[in-house]
């Protein structure tokens, strides 16, 4: 009974953490670490506080309307927003998928060892993984999913942690890469951009909305369990996110997706042994899988909402909304197409995925503003002074990095 309870109150948290860690914190901090070392680890911790706050602010108003973001957007905003969501959804959802389906294959690869060929093993591990995903998604039970989410977040979050304390890490250099700094032109400022935008997810924050009515969290009575949830979660998210980090800094990254995992791995091998790089992979793997079937469960989601949202469709609970023709097509869409590109050079996607998305953040800050911040919508459970000062932290934040990458500053 104790550890229903606790699944409970940290479920959606941890599906949250287990969907962006896998993908946005393994890869983004392990190239950025690789290039960067430990100078932009202050990066991390704000990415992870940025998405609390979002993610607070979302909870709030779909606890205090009933309805998800999408739906109130759609409402309150316009169709048109939906349909220019629809648009940016759809493109970055596939690069996602293709980074994820890359990442399965090299994980799988990197632990089995076969086929030889790296670029037919990417394809051959990724494509299993994602049918696997799917077939988990189209015929397994919320409760399932939530708890072979569960087991990959403490396996990777265990594995990983280890191997970075194991390695003996420079406390010195990593105190000091806690104090913010201005990382440079060019790679060092793409890199820490998708850094804070990768860490946690991106989209993915706001399928925090569906599972939360899946777990029964419907009224604001649930707004401090959501609150406790969400910082677990990203306290999660900022230490795996570290670890890697730590792990990875000092380790000079060429070629493929494939180079990430097997410099690491050969490395860790002559530091801690063949068991020692076993173990990181074996959590890699579990980060990224865990984070390629959080994708596959929760974007269709979106893209169901936000469909029904733009036709005018009146809005169902997310354990009907998986069950629409819509969901399922554009799961099988999101489990094939994405193959295409699953043999393009990792980093490259990786980067792309985690500093595109980034700029959706300070967009839904603005959204939160705006919608929370209208009493006659939320009642009193309105932007407070707090929530004001970090959703326009957000929005300053990213503009200021917008106008140093544009090169306006």
């Amino acid at each position: 009974m104790k550890r229903a309870s606790l699944l409970q109150r940290v479920g959606p948290g941890l599906l949250i953490a287990a969907t962006g860690v896998g993908a946005g914190d393994l890869a983004t901090a392990g190239f950025a670490g690789a290039q960067l070392g430990l100078i932009v680890l202050w990066a991390i911790v704000l990415g992870a506080a940025m998405k609390f706050v979002l993610n607070e602010g979302l909870a709030r108003w779909q606890l205090a309307t009933g309805t998800t973001l999408l739906e109130g957007v759609a409402n309150h905003v316009g169709r048109w927003a939906i349909l220019l969501f629809l648009i940016y959804l759809l493109p970055f959802t596939f690069v996602v998928g293709g980074a994820l389906i890359a990442a399965t294959g090299v994980a799988t690869h990197a632990i089995i060892g076969w086929p030889c060929d790296a670029d037919t093993a990417t394809l051959l591990w990724g494509g299993i993984g994602s049918a696997v995903a799917t077939l988990l998604v189209l015929f397994g039970s919320f409760k399932v999913f939530e708890r072979v989410m569960a087991c990959g977040i403490v396996i990777m979050f265990v594995t990983v942690c280890l191997t970075a304390l194991l390695l003996g890490p420079d406390w010195g250099a990593a105190i000091k890469g806690l104090v913010p700094t201005h990382p440079g032109k060019g790679e060092p400022l793409d890199w820490t951009i998708a850094l804070v935008g990768g860490v946690g997810g991106t989209v993915t924050v706001l399928c925090y909305g569906y599972w939360m009515r899946q777990a029964g969290r419907t009224d604001m009575r649930s707004l401090s369990t959501c609150r406790i949830d969400l910082l677990v979660a990203y306290a999660f998210t900022a230490l795996f996110g570290i670890a890697m980090l730590v792990i990875a800094s000092g380790i000079k990254i060429e070629g493929k997706g494939t180079g990430l995992l097997i410099a690491l791995s050969e490395q860790l091998g002559e530091a801690l042994g063949p068991v020692g790089a076993m173990i990181f992979l074996v959590g890699a793997w579990a980060a990224i899988v865990s984070s390629l079937l959080g994708v596959w469960q929760s974007v269709p989601l979106l893209f169901a909402d936000a469909t029904r949202s733009l036709w005018g469709l009146p809005p169902i609970s997310a354990d009907r909304l998986v069950t629409t023709k819509t969901y399922r097509v554009f799961l099988l869409l999101l489990a094939t197409v994405p193959m295409a590109q699953a043999g393009l050079g990792f980093a490259s996607v990786q980067k792309a995925y985690a500093v595109v998305g980034a700029f959706f953040l300070p967009l839904l800050a603005v959204v939160l503003l705006v919608l929370n911040g209208r009493r006659l919508l939320v009642g009193a459970d309105n932007n407070r002074p707090w929530t004001i000062v970090a959703l326009l932290g957000v929005l300053c934040f990213f503009t200021w990095m917008a106008m140093e990458k544009s090169g306006v500053l």
